[in-house]
């Protein structure tokens, strides 16, 4: 019997750490004293764990670019809802 050599298995951790995290993070976004402390470093984990994931999904290493992207989207959108909170609680007053 020829000998075949076996595929990888799927590295796909790094996809559901980004969708974890993007979870994590846009719930955290909406709270203004926990949102520093939590949303920013998870939205920041989740945006960057998102690429890598879909990196590796296009080298052919993983099999969830849907968690990968999902996760980084909801990474930057925590941010984003960060940011307005932020601006909203720590607007100065005139």
């Amino acid at each position: 019997m020829p000998h075949r050599p076996s595929r990888p298995e799927p590295r796909d951790g790094v996809g559901v750490i980004a969708l974890v995290a993007g979870i994590v993070a846009l719930v955290f976004a909406f709270v203004p004293a926990v949102g520093d402390l939590v949303a920013v470093p998870a939205a920041v984990i989740a945006v960057v764990c998102g690429w890598v994931g879909f990196a590796r999904w296009d080298k052919g290493l993983a099999t969830n670019p849907r968690d990968a992207v999902v996760g980084g989207t909801l990474g930057t959108v925590a941010l984003f809802v960060w940011f307005l909170v932020f601006a909203a609680t720590n607007g100065t007053t005139a």
